[in-house]
Formats: structure tokens, sequence, C-alpha cells
């Protein structure tokens, strides 16, 4: 017997439900919560259908929870305040069911749901009756990790529906049906906001266990295109001494796949950074290999693609913030190994966690970027799950006071203004070179470093007389 979502009898969804029926209309639990929880997964947003009942009827029924009016603009929502809960009516009309008719409400609902994208995502459960309504057999694809479209005219309508593929195959280790992949590989994509792809991309890296599975399905149907920069890593050689996996696109799968594991203990934000990181962290190759002497290098891929990085994060509009976090890992993802293996000294680690501090990351998150970057090679040294290099680094950062962050200033504004300097960029040039001073001392004196900045005359075109205490 297939499991109800069993929610408790004073839940606000059973509330709504029994004051919509009261009003002569009836109303289901749609979209991902059913799916959700026949996969025995928690959900936290619920989506009520209402069918039976006019716009204006509803509004007054729903007035009685708080709520005063609707959001979005082709379908009207009422988002009841304090609740994760949207309610609207179906896409198809909202007055087929009648009450007099029970038979109506599964007919209803089975016209209404010819507007969803993929059958599991077109199941109903009436909140009153305790029952599944399911007239495209979405439980058995669900159950056997199928993906079908209900409609595939109606599919093709919604082009950002081929990236909710992408992630349902990522997320729920699904396979779509030959008419599916066939339908996507046909589709248009002309138009498609930024946001909408911004927000796929970022649900789809934050929930699959392996999300290479959506990039390779997205290669298959021919529509990589839709991530920007990531399609170009396609078909880049690398040199099989450090990277016997294959191309570029291949290996940073692999590298996002590993920060998936990595990312599993951390806070939301660090394992966005850490996974945004992976999937850009080698960005610049295409444009930096060349083969050389019997060798492919990519001089340089780091620094470039950190610009390509910054343009591609903003293109998507996401955040500052997220730009300048993942920007600073992918610009110095190559600072772990090349410290170690040149024998870099304190004033070195001090100096790296000042540029990553910039871009509001540590060092502890840079050598999770390289312990991914590492892990996601088909090498001898990778394959025991261990990344040396990894650790020598945390181990050097952490005798440099540096594996949080950067060391607090010992010289501070003040102490420059009293010697002298005004506010100003004079000044700001000054405490940035009393910090690199700090960074090349392992027991910084603030008085020696002043007078050494001082002796300069870095700022001296600000001075103005000492200030009398």
């Amino acid at each position: 017997m297939t499991p109800s979502p069993g929610l408790p009898a004073d839940s606000l969804v059973h509330a709504v439900a029994e004051a919509v029926d009261r009003a002569g209309g009836r109303a289901l639990v749609v979209g991902g919560g059913p799916r959700d929880w026949l996969l025995g997964r928690p959900t936290k947003d619920l989506d009520l259908e209402v069918f039976g009942l006019s716009r204006n009827r509803l509004a007054e029924v729903l007035e009685g929870f708080g709520c005063k009016g609707t959001v979005g603009r082709q379908l009207p929502v009422w988002r009841l305040p304090r609740a994760d809960l949207d309610v609207s009516h179906p896409r198809a009309g909202a007055l087929d069911y009648r009450p007099d008719r029970p038979d109506s409400l599964e007919a209803a609902f089975r016209r209404a749901a010819r507007h969803r994208d993929l059958t599991i995502n077109a199941i109903a459960w009436d909140p009153l009756d305790d029952r599944w309504i399911d007239p495209h057999h979405g439980r058995a694809d669900l159950a056997a990790r199928r993906l079908r479209a209900v409609d595939r005219e109606k599919f093709a309508s919604d082009p950002l529906r081929l990236l909710r593929v992408a992630r349902f195959v990522a997320c729920l280790e699904a396979e779509p049906d030959r008419e599916l992949v066939e339908t996507c590989r046909d589709m248009d994509f002309e138009g498609v906001p930024v946001e909408r792809v911004a927000g796929e991309l970022r649900r789809w890296l934050l929930g699959a266990e392996r999300p290479s599975r959506g990039f390779h399905f997205l290669e298959d149907v021919g529509r990589l295109s839709l991530l920007g920069p990531v399609a170009t890593l396609r078909g880049v050689p690398q040199d099989p001494r450090w990277h016997p996996e294959g191309d570029v696109f291949f290996h940073t799968l692999q590298v996002v796949d590993q920060a998936v594991r990595l990312a599993r203990p951390l806070p939301p934000w660090e394992a966005e950074v850490l996974l945004w990181a992976a999937l850009c962290h080698d960005l610049g190759k295409p444009a930096t290999t060349r083969p050389e002497k019997g060798r492919i290098r990519a001089f340089r891929h780091d620094v470039v693609g950190a610009r390509i990085t910054a343009d591609w994060l903003e293109s998507l509009r996401l955040s500052g913030r997220l730009r300048r976090a993942v920007g600073a890992l992918v610009r110095h993802h190559l600072a772990p190994v090349q410290l170690v293996s040149g024998g870099a000294g304190p004033k070195a680690y001090r100096r790296l966690a000042r540029k990553l501090a910039e871009g509001g990351v540590t060092m502890l998150d840079l050598e999770r970027l390289a312990r991914a970057d590492h892990l996601g090679r088909a090498t001898e040294e990778a394959a025991p799950d261990v990344f040396a290099e990894g650790e020598a680094f945390l181990a050097a950062a952490r005798a440099a006071g540096v594996e949080s962050g950067p060391r607090s200033d010992v010289v501070e504004a003040s102490r420059l203004m009293a010697r002298g300097l005004e506010e100003g960029p004079a000044l700001g040039r000054a405490l940035a070179r009393c910090r690199v001073l700090e960074d090349e001392r392992d027991q910084p004196d603030p008085d020696e470093i002043v007078d050494v900045v001082l002796k300069e005359g870095v700022g001296a075109d600000r001075r103005s007389e000492p200030r009398r205490r």
C-alpha cells in the first residue's frame, strides 16, 4: 500500500482544505510535495491547487488565514503568511469540479496535470480523504526512477524544463525515456531568463549526490551551451600524466562530485561557495591550454579562469558576495600544492590568507577546493582518497596563524594618524604597506613598521603636522 504523507490533523494544509470544502471547492496538494513524500524525503514548501471556486471566492476564503493578495502575473498565487504554503488555481481552470459529482475531481485534476512537466510532478494528494490521485502513473515512474513528460507539446512550451530534467537526472538519479530525450533535443531556448537558469543550476548543485549526471545529460542532448563557459571545457585535452581521466570537462565533473562529498558537513553558505568554485575552477583552461615540449600545459589558467568566472557569475546575476568568494578560490586554487611543493615560508601563507580574505574566504575553504581538484583525478595519488599536500598546507597555515583568516592588523589607522597622516587614499596606501610588512614578520612591532612606512614616504603627499595630545 502506498503510504500517505501523514500530516498532523491540525496542520494548515488540512485547515485550508476544510475551509475550501465548506465553500464548495476542493484543495489538493500538488507538485514537489507529493513527489518528495513518496520518496521519503522531507519537504518544506507545499502547494495547494484549488478546484471549484472562483478567484474572488477563493480570495475570501484565504482572507480568513491572513492572506491579503496574490503574487505572480500569469498565474496568481496566494502565499500564506508565516507558512511555507502556496495556494493557486490550476492552469487548466478551476471550475471543472462539482461537489455533487465526486468523480469530477479526478477528471479536473487529470486535465490540470497535463500542464505539468513530468509525470512524477503530476501526482496529487487529497488531504480530506487521505488518498492519492495519479492519472498519469507518476508513482510507477517514480518507483522506477523514470522521467516521462506528461504532454510533449506542453512540455516544450517552457524551455527551462530541460534544465529541470537535468536536475532530476542528477538529484533523483533517474533516467529520461526516449521520447523525453527527443523532446529536449528539439526544444527552442531563445529568451530563457538568466535568473531561472541560475536558480535551476543552484538547486541542482546543492541537491544532488552526483551533479555530474545532469551535465552528462545536457551533453547528450546537445544543450551544454545553456551553461555558458562550462560548454567550452568539452574536448580540451589535459596532460595524461596528471589527468588520465580525460578532458577538462570530464575532470571538472569529477571535481564537482568530490566537492559534494566534502560539502556535506559544511554550513549552507560554505557548501554553495565550494560547489560553484569546483564547477568554475578550470574555466581558464580552454583559453590557455597549449602543447609544449611534448606536454600539455595551461599556464596561468587560474588567473584567466578567475576573470571568466567573474563574468559568467555576473551574467547569471548571482550576488556580489558569491562572485567574490568563488573568484578568489578559482584564482588561487593551485596555491596549496604550489606553496607546499615550493617549500614556502610563513610570510607566503600570510599573504595568501589576506588575498583570500578580500573575497571573504579562508585557507580552509581553499584547501577543500584543492582537495576536490586532487581527488577528481584518476591518478594513483588520488586513489587512496588522501591529499597529503592539503594536510601539509593546512599545517603550515596553522603554524603561520592564518588557517581561519589573516592575523589582526598590528598597525591601526589611528596610530598612523597620530604620526601625521590624514584620512584619505594616502592613509589607505600606508595601511596596505603596513600589512605587507606585518606579514613578513613573525613578531611584528607596530612602531618599527610605522617607522619603515614613513621613511619609505608612503602617504607622504597627505602628511600633516603630528597631532597634539
